[in-house]
């Protein structure tokens, strides 16, 4: 043992130590660990996989979720994870999901090609991964809240542009490698659809990114429409025409002053076709629409230059809208707006309208299916040739000539004794003869213009059809058959005046003899094609929308009351003015009987 003598002289045989000696002891003795930044993602899969130790993993795991990684970590944390994608089995699902997760489409060009070839690699050889990584990508296409100014319309600034297309590209390039996608992309993007009460932007914004995939994979386009047509009818049942329209009117006492003021309207015209509505849900729906119709435009448009191919690709969008009718459409009840859609895709090849109208009324004859849905047929089919401007007179007088001859067969083979008079049991043709009504009616001027006219409807025999055993027209709405039975007396069709007296003294004597008001027999009528309430996308609509005008034949209808006649009967309804054609629907039942007596005394006035 060794002795040391100190400065004091003090004798020790403890060993002295320089002050460097001293620093190295005390860091050798430190317990250190090191910072999954440091440790990287290489070193922690190749723990985890050799080792079978996840520990470091989910450290970097929740790293990589928590700090604000610069362009530098970004990239190399990427490019490390394409080096081991081998090794990301279903085991690493955390921290792949995390990899998918890194905000990419902001950055540099190459942080955005590395993580286009890594999410690729992921999803071709590890197929486990794809409803992650898919729904990573869909995620994107949603707007934030506060993105409003960057969607005018549906459409995104050029810098949101740019943003999004690196991400189609991704999807592009998944869908073309792992054909399996396809079925996950579809779900992806139904998941991810906004809810109806989102933002107006928010909605469009997912929409518009919707089109842009049909734009680059074909094969998504009846599934994708069909899923948007079914989520603009959440939206156009919770867009009522009763609220819409009440804007609208307070919108019109707002401007009345000055439109009887200013002689030039140029510019507030302008500026009123670039408003919407101030309904939130309407609002939405509005813009959503706008969309559709600029996509069906320039999809379905052909003219002589237009290639094979286009040709092609116009008819099979048209036979997918059709058979998206069929399944979302036409089941429907009390839609107001969606189906305009389809008048408009007709009124761009006539083909397409006799298409549509003929598959309705093969609908319409087939006892084969339901009557409910051969019902909704017969109101599409009224709607549609009384609003559609685009048709020739012709075709109108072609379906009212089947649609009669329908129901003087039905009549002939019905028995007058033993076949039941119920609604019910006749709903198809009562809803057939209220067609033939409601079309004379609306088109009384169009139909009675020649003596040539006045001969066809005299071929149709209306005098058997209204006071047929069946009475079709104690089952109309009152409007229909007040309307109706005018233009048939004023020239002298046939007289349901007697027939109309004797329906009103039936349901007088249901309420009072049994000192019970009893439910009023109609039928329940939805006519689709009524006037059009959206601002913005009725731009699409007002050039071939054909509004409501009187004829002759309304003088004799607003005189009945004088007369007698069972036009003012308790709880029929009077006409409307100007583009209301039908106002007796289930929303005007709604409405007290004090409320009804009331507009009564005011129309009377």
């Amino acid at each position: 043992m060794s002795a040391y003598t100190n400065k004091s002289g003090v004798t020790s045989i403890l060993k002295t130590f320089s002050a460097a000696a001293k620093a190295k002891a005390v860091a050798a003795n430190k317990v250190r660990f090191s910072t999954p930044k440091e440790k990287g993602l290489a070193e922690s899969v190749r723990v985890a996989v050799e080792e079978g130790n996840f520990h470091f993993v989910k450290e970097f795991t929740f790293f990589i979720q928590e700090a604000e990684l610069n362009d530098d970590e970004v990239l190399t944390i990427i490019q490390d994870a394409k080096r081991n994608i081998h090794n990301l089995t279903p085991d690493f699902v955390n921290l792949v999901e995390s990899l998918l997760s890194l905000s990419w489409n902001r950055r540099n060009s190459e942080i955005m090609e590395a993580y286009t070839e890594f999410c690729v690699d992921i999803m071709v050889v590890h197929n486990r991964y794809l409803p992650i990584g898919v729904s990573k990508l869909i995620v994107h296409w949603i707007p934030d809240d506060t993105d409003a100014q960057d969607w005018v319309n549906g459409c995104p600034q050029e810098h949101t542009r740019y943003q999004l297309k690196p991400i189609h590209s991704v999807l592009n390039r998944i869908l073309t490698a792992v054909p399996m996608a396809f079925d996950v992309v579809n779900d992806a993007i139904s998941a991810k659809f906004p809810y109806f009460k989102k933002q107006p932007h928010v909605t469009a914004g997912y929409l518009f990114n919707l089109l842009w995939l049909i734009e680059y994979k074909p094969i998504f386009e009846e599934l994708t429409l069909q899923l948007v047509l079914q989520k603009l009818l959440i939206l156009d049942v919770n867009a009522p025409r009763d609220e819409i329209f009440v804007e609208t009117e307070d919108d019109g006492e707002m401007d009345a002053d000055s439109m009887f003021q200013i002689d030039d309207t140029n510019a507030a015209t302008l500026a009123n076709n670039e408003k919407t509505v101030d309904h939130p849900v309407g609002k939405t729906l509005d813009v959503c629409l706008l969309m559709l119709y600029k996509f069906l435009e320039d999809k379905c448009s052909i003219n002589q230059q237009s290639s094979d191919q286009q040709r092609w690709m116009a008819n099979r969008l048209f036979k997918s809208l059709m058979y998206i009718f069929d399944e979302v459409l036409l089941p429907s009840h009390n839609t107001h707006h969606v189906q305009f859609l389809i008048f408009y895709v007709t009124s761009i090849r006539s083909a397409y309208a006799e298409a549509f109208l003929n598959s309705l009324w093969q609908k319409v004859k087939n006892p084969n299916i339901s009557p409910i849905i051969r019902h909704a047929a017969v109101g599409y089919m009224a709607s549609y040739l009384a609003r559609a401007k685009f048709l020739p007179l012709c075709t109108v007088i072609f379906y009212l000539k089947e649609m009669s001859n329908w129901a003087h067969t039905y009549i002939d083979d019905s028995d007058a004794n033993s076949q039941s008079g119920s609604m019910k049991a006749n709903l198809v043709f009562y809803s057939v003869c209220q067609a033939v009504f409601y079309l004379i009616a609306f088109r009384a001027t169009d139909l009675t213009a020649t003596s040539t006219d006045l001969l066809f409807l005299q071929s149709l025999q209306l005098s058997r059809l209204a006071m047929c055993h069946l009475n079709p027209l104690r089952y109309c709405l009152a409007p229909v058959a007040t309307a109706f039975a005018g233009v048939t007396r004023t020239y002298q069709l046939a007289y349901c005046h007697t027939v109309l007296e004797r329906n009103a003294r039936r349901k007088l004597a249901t309420v009072y003899g049994h000192e019970k008001s009893m439910p009023e027999e109609t039928l329940e009528t939805f006519f689709p094609f009524e006037p059009y309430l959206l601002k913005l996308s009725n731009k699409y609509i007002e050039n071939i929308y054909m509004a409501y005008n009187g004829s002759d034949a309304d003088d004799d209808c607003m005189n009945e009351s004088a007369e007698g006649l069972p036009s003012r009967k308790r709880g029929d309804s009077e006409m409307v003015e100007e583009d209301e054609f039908i106002i007796a629907d289930k929303r005007q039942k709604e409405l007290s009987r004090s409320q009804e007596l009331e507009k009564h005394f005011q129309f009377a006035s």
